[in-house]
């Protein structure tokens, strides 16, 4: 039985059951070794009762070879592989290397776990020391724990809590505390050790109720003992007590095993007849119950018996085992690993045969596993120009698997490579990770300075884009704009070349920021079209980058098209790290042109994705593009909270944005002041060039004029009356004839005339601003006929976006024109549906499958089947055929 357990049993058993109900969910045990975390995985095990039951552990010396751990979990249920969509079914066969299909995406491979997972529930994954799982398979299930939802799948881990040890953002955990010191004298009196009083007060004392510690140290401590010691190397000493006394050939089987994380006794075997040592030397350390031989596989008692073992041993000693185990592996990959741990020193072949064993993990998806042998090669080669190669490719690989500190302190072990190419290369690493961090005055220097280097005009001119991405997000000096403008020309790709298109793109988004003349440049229509043309082309950077150009330069429903194409093609090739960017893109656009139920499907799609990634530049700037949608609502919660997202410095791309949008929070509810003076902060300040800036002046106008100020907003209202001329769109000259209206003395022909611009088919918040507007300056004027018809058109538009202040102020000025106010029904039944209801009931109204959605969306087919059982009844449809027709009368 277990003592003192009885909350963590309890803990578990609430799992189970969900399990049985169809709920899924996620535990994380937390405790030093020996604390009882194994036991509770044996308990949770004995107790599933119908669940089935997947057993994996981490293996200390398996850490380097990717996916290894998953693979050990998911053996049992391989052969249902084939019942995967397809992209996922290949990244897990070449994640497994069972085919040469996959593709290495590791948040693909991710997916595909929890697809396969799903399959199989009600089901119990139990994963031991997964502080030693491969980054691969630590990665994929997290990205697996993180999605579930309705499978009825549970996944327990257990792992150390020391510093780094798995970390399981996200996730539940369950922190193991010593037992009680009732619970420990009952554990010592299970033991059936007779201890002196003295010796049991200080054991119960000095281990802090560590079950393992109290089963195995009265049987090598005594009275006499000096202390205090490490707990845990206490527990390792009374290990290593017991292996020392064995004979030697019965160690050097041990210490093979423990080298060796195959457990394969054919392997041993054959190594430990190099050693001389055979099959009869085990018993020894059978009858003491270290290790176990279980259909043909040798296993520890404990892992702590592993490393007492192993580090226990003499230096020589391990080396010697590790050459054998060499001598007799098949596997190339655990071939080059223990010849790299038998080396005394540099040696060109193992370097090599380490190099084409992360080669391999590359194309399986194991970048950090590859980084980390590619480093070991690099430490082991001869050569230093050899070695220079491989740590670049270890700094590459620590990047592609998002681990860009470590990338970053690699990439900074270079002086100053000779080879100009090998310096352009760790310069891409090293702004990767400033970008990463939001050091994007770094990186905007480096990414310079790697242009400047590289001999591949195409490479250079990409360069000089993430350099441009840099000034525009960390906008305190224009002449960050300017520095990678004025060198497109100089990167020796010809006038005529698809990609100079872009580049005259962003020269028209910044002529007004530079004051550029732009009398000679190619027609800004034009110029989107070639460039999204040869975006095309590109592929998803080439998308990005055209898609943030054409927002910048006022083409928001061009940008949205791109956006969504880029997103399309994403999901098509299972591309989930591309998502974020595009998604969080698309979001801003959507909020812009009045889709606000898309943009809220959006937005939160694209914040649960970047967290699942590892991009907190997209969360942010997402979070400023829903800090605005919920300003416009005026709804206050949501504004700040999303606005607070931004303040990280990683997040800080959303900044601009959620200023705004507090700006425009307070206006609509009446605090003019604040939004007059956060407006002018905003306006006034290094990010006046910004887009969201220059969008946000009718706003300052409009406070200034409310304070009696106009004057306060002329500047303001000056760039963006140049703006308009050099965008020249119909709703920006709207948006300034409004302004006009609000400043001059003859509004109304500025008023009629904004009515008429404003688009009738997008930005309704913009057009009923202006009736109100202009509503309230009928009403002044005494005209209150008039007056109510345009304040009656602006409260039934606020009404539908669900903008409530500006409702309120539009119904309070309709009555005081004598009319009676009617509240009009704001929305229809589709507004009761969360974003991701709204999502896959849209999706499934296209006629797509559960299987197709959970593919997309990157969730399990159950978890859909269970959204769309919570979905019909909000919209008061039995089956996915009336989809269609209700969600076009209630999402219009």
């Amino acid at each position: 039985m277990l003592r003192g357990r009885r909350a963590e049993q309890e803990a578990i058993a609430a799992l189970l059951a969900g399990a049985r109900d169809g709920i899924s969910g996620a535990l994380v045990l937390r405790g030093e070794p020996g604390i009882g975390k194994t036991s509770l995985l044996d308990h949770a095990a004995a107790t599933a009762g119908d669940l089935r039951v997947l057993r994996g552990v981490g293996i200390e010396s398996e850490a380097e070879l990717p996916f290894a751990g998953l693979h050990l979990l998911l053996r049992p249920v391989l052969d249902r592989l084939d019942a995967l969509p397809e992209l996922q079914r290949r990244a897990l066969e070449g994640a497994f290397g069972l085919g040469n299909s996959g593709d290495g995406d590791r948040f693909l491979i991710g997916a595909g776990v929890l697809t396969l997972l799903a399959e199989q529930g009600p089901l119990l994954c139990l994963v031991d020391d997964a502080q030693w799982l491969d980054q691969a398979s630590a990665g994929a299930l997290l990205f697996a724990a993180r999605r579930l939802d309705r499978e009825g799948v549970v996944l327990l881990f257990a792992a150390r809590d020391y510093a780094d040890a798995f970390a399981a953002t996200g996730l539940p955990e369950l922190h193991l505390d010593g037992l009680d010191q009732e619970s420990s004298s009952a554990l010592l009196d299970d033991t059936g050790a007779d201890l002196p009083a003295g010796l049991r007060e200080r054991l119960v004392a000095e281990t802090r109720g560590n079950p393992l510690a109290l089963r195995e140290l009265p049987a090598v401590v005594s009275v006499t003992d000096a202390g205090p010691m490490p707990l845990t190397n206490r527990v390792l000493d009374a290990f290593w007590h017991q292996v020392r006394s064995l004979p030697a050939p019965t160690r050097t089987l041990l210490l093979l095993a423990a080298a060796d994380q195959t457990g394969e006794l054919k392997t041993l075997l054959r190594a430990a007849g190099e050693l001389g040592a055979g099959l009869a030397d085990l018993e020894p350390a059978e009858e003491r119950g270290l290790v176990t031989l279980t259909a043909g596989t040798l296993t520890f008692r404990h892992p702590l018996i592993r490393a007492a073992v192993y580090h226990g041993a003499a230096a020589s000693s391990r080396m010697s085992v590790h050459s054998a185990l060499a001598a007799e592996h098949h596997d190339p990959d655990l071939r080059a690993w223990h010849l790299a741990a038998a080396a005394t020193g540099p040696d060109d072949q193992v370097a090599a045969e380490l190099e084409h064993a992360a080669d391999r993990a590359v194309a399986r998806g194991g970048h950090a596993a590859a980084a980390t042998t590619y480093e070991r090669a690099a430490s082991l080669s001869e050569q230093s120009a050899e070695s220079a190669r491989r740590l670049l490719l270890a700094c590459e690989a620590a990047t592609h698997a998002g681990r860009l500190d470590w990338a970053n302190t690699l990439a900074e072990t270079f002086t100053q490579p000779g080879d100009p190419a090998m310096r352009v290369r760790v310069i891409q690493v090293r702004a990767s990770a400033a970008f990463a961090r939001g050091d994007l005055h770094q990186a905007h220097q480096l990414l310079i300075d790697g242009a400047s280097l590289a001999g591949d005009p195409v490479q250079a001119f990409w360069m000089l884009v993430r350099a441009l991405h840099a000034a525009w997000a960390a906008p305190t000096d224009v002449r960050m704009l300017a520095e990678p403008l004025d060198r497109f020309d100089q990167v020796g790709l010809a006038p005529d070349h698809p990609l100079m298109s872009m580049a005259w793109l962003a020269r028209w988004g910044t002529a007004m920021v530079l004051d550029r003349d732009t009398s000679a440049f190619p027609p800004l229509d034009d110029v989107l079209a070639r460039a999204r043309s040869a975006a095309a082309e590109t592929g998803p950077r080439g998308m990005t980058e055209v898609a943030s150009r054409a927002l910048v330069a006022a083409r928001d429903e061009e940008s949205a098209e791109i956006a969504a194409e880029l997103i399309a093609d994403a999901r098509a090739k299972g591309v989930l790290i591309a998502l974020p960017a595009a998604l969080g893109h698309l979001t801003l656009v959507q909020v812009l042109l009045g889709r606000h139920r898309e943009a809220r499907v959006t937005g939160a799609e694209c914040l649960r994705i970047a967290a699942d990634t590892g991009q907190p530049l997209w969360a942010g700037y997402t979070a400023g593009a829903l800090a605005y949608l919920a300003a416009v609502e005026g709804d206050e919660r949501d504004c700040r909270h999303y606005a607070e997202l931004t303040a990280d410095e990683a997040a800080s791309s959303g900044d601009t944005w959620a200023q705004v949008a507090l700006a425009l929070l307070d206006l609509g509810h009446g605090r003019v002041q604040d939004a007059f003076d956060r407006l002018r902060v905003v306006t006034g300040g290094p990010s006046r060039h910004l887009s969201g800036v220059v969008r946000c002046v009718p706003d300052l106008v409009e406070a200034a004029v409310r304070l009696g100020r106009p004057r306060d907003a002329a500047a303001s209202l000056e760039l963006f009356a140049t703006w308009a001329d050099t965008m020249d769109r119909s709703w920006i000259h709207a948006l300034l004839a409004r302004c006009r209206a609000l400043t001059t003395a003859d509004a109304e022909p500025h008023f009629v005339w904004a009515l008429e611009l404003h688009p009738h088919d997008s930005r309704p918040f913009d057009r009923a601003r202006t009736e109100l507007l202009y509503g309230e300056w009928l009403r002044r004027a005494r005209r209150k006929s008039k007056a109510r018809d345009h304040l009656s058109t602006a409260s039934r538009m606020f009404e539908e976006l669900g903008s409530a202040p500006w409702a309120a102020r539009a119904r309070a000025e309709l009555g005081a024109t004598g009319a009676g106010v009617t509240r009009t029904a704001a929305s229809g039944r589709g507004t009761e549906l969360t974003p991701q209801e709204l999502q896959i009931s849209q999706l499934a109204a296209q006629g797509l499958a559960n299987r197709d959605i959970a593919a997309q969306l990157y969730l399990s087919p159950r978890t859909v089947a269970y959204h769309l059982y919570k979905a019909y009844p909000k919209l008061g449809v039995a089956s996915r055929g009336e989809l269609a027709a209700v969600l076009s009368q209630e999402l219009p």
